[in-house]
């Protein structure tokens, strides 16, 4: 049905700058809105991501000290954001 939540993950409403790192666009700083199991929406333009599919890393920022750097899959794009899976864990 039209407008039905499809994730399986309960999304939980969570702020933090994360740096993303991709093999074509370099380096850059993104925030996230929300964090689940699975992974993690980041708002960001579109054109400023790269498309669905693409493996980006990704290292939370200013939470922690050393804190891990995961490979994410790029797998949704829309106009307020990225969806961003986690292929780590």
């Amino acid at each position: 049905m039209a407008g039905q939540e499809q994730r399986g993950s309960v999304r939980t409403p969570f702020t933090c700058n994360i740096r993303i790192t991709d093999a074509v666009l370099g380096e850059f700083t993104v925030k996230s809105r929300d964090i689940s199991d699975t992974g993690v929406f980041v708002i960001a333009a579109p054109e400023d991501f790269p498309p669905v599919g693409s493996v980006v890393t990704a290292q939370v920022q200013g939470m922690m000290e050393d804190a891990p750097v995961l490979q994410m899959e790029v797998v949704r794009v829309a106009s307020e954001g990225v969806g961003l899976r986690f292929m780590d864990v």
